[in-house]
């Protein structure tokens, strides 16, 4: 009987799947040559995570850490546990403050909601001049919000404002605008929605425009008039836009800080809000930072939960 004198050949090692796996020293040096290929991209990613890291991660550890010291920035700060919480519940402005940002919120979406999606249907049923008339919508957004403001405070000054002086040549009593506690807040919202009305007016302007021409004219061969259209073509093709629209405005007008800072002040409790309070605590009276980054936590637990729903809603829009 024959027997092979052949040397026997050792076989590459095999993973327990049964397919052949390089050697370690060939993995590595393949390793490293991807890592050399690739170097100036890991730079660039380790560049950009660092100051994502630096600006957007520490300051929110930070401040959460903050909500729970007492710490006016001077003298070095003091762990005081859940006191600043206690203190904010028992503040009799802390439910002022979240009474008047949800009423400011829901007036702003009032408002701010439907009419930007009234002017939108305006314009793209515009046969001629759409484009100037879309540049006259969306210039208020190009100026700064403290130019806005300061221009509002102008046309609702009570002596010779423009507001009053076009209802005193009507021969109608004047109001107090914003001096009142009765119109404040429906001011500010006034001066809110001017403002930010021209962007989401351009984004429903581009999602009427991307519905198919072919539904329209289907509807219209139909009989269908221009509330038809709006009703059974429109709203439903721009269902979605519309709740992304819905939740990007509340969290925006939630942090509404500008209009009652310059209009009305930090202190009067009628147009208080949830920032101008976080300010009051920071700046104006109280100067305890650590008060005033635990009513950041507070707002930011709560704006976290409609981000939460506006992430969801996209991810399964993709």
């Amino acid at each position: 009987m024959a027997t092979s004198l052949a040397p026997h050949r050792s076989r590459p090692p095999t993973a327990r799947n049964g397919r052949r796996t390089a050697p370690r020293g060939a993995r590595n040096a393949r390793l490293r040559r991807r890592l050399a290929d690739n170097a100036m991209a890991y730079t660039f990613m380790a560049a950009g995570i660092l100051c994502f890291a630096l600006f957007s991660w520490y300051p929110l550890v930070r401040g959460i850490v903050l909500s729970f010291q007492q710490d006016n920035l001077i003298t070095s700060p003091q762990w005081v546990g859940l006191t600043n919480y206690r203190h904010l519940f028992a503040d009799p402005l802390f439910l002022t403050a979240w009474k008047n940002t949800a009423e400011f919120t829901g007036l702003a979406l009032l408002l701010g909601y439907a009419v930007p999606f009234a002017v939108a249907v305006l314009l793209n049923e515009l046969r001629h001049f759409k484009a100037y008339f879309r540049v006259a919508v969306y210039l208020p957004v190009m100026l700064p919000p403290i130019v806005s403001v300061m221009l509002w405070q102008f046309f609702y000054d009570p002596g010779g404002g423009l507001f009053n002086t076009a209802l005193r040549g009507a021969g109608l009593p004047t109001s107090q605008w914003i001096q009142s506690p009765h119109t404040a807040m429906i001011s500010l919202v006034l001066v809110s929605t001017w403002a930010n009305m021209g962007g989401a007016t351009l984004m429903y302007l581009a999602a009427l425009q991307s519905i198919p021409g072919e539904l329209f004219e289907a509807a219209e061969l139909d009989g269908a008039g221009v509330w038809a259209r709006l009703r059974h073509v429109t709203i439903p093709q721009m269902r979605f836009i519309m709740l992304v629209l819905l939740l990007l405005q509340i969290i925006s007008t939630m942090q509404v800080f500008v209009e009652p800072f310059q209009l009305t002040g930090f202190t009067d409790p009628s147009t208080i809000t949830v920032m101008t309070l976080i300010y009051r605590y920071a700046f104006a009276v109280n100067n305890d930072f650590g008060l005033a980054a635990s009513m950041s936590v507070l707002l930011f637990v709560v704006l976290g939960v409609f981000a939460a729903l506006y992430l969801r809603l996209t991810r399964e829009a993709d």
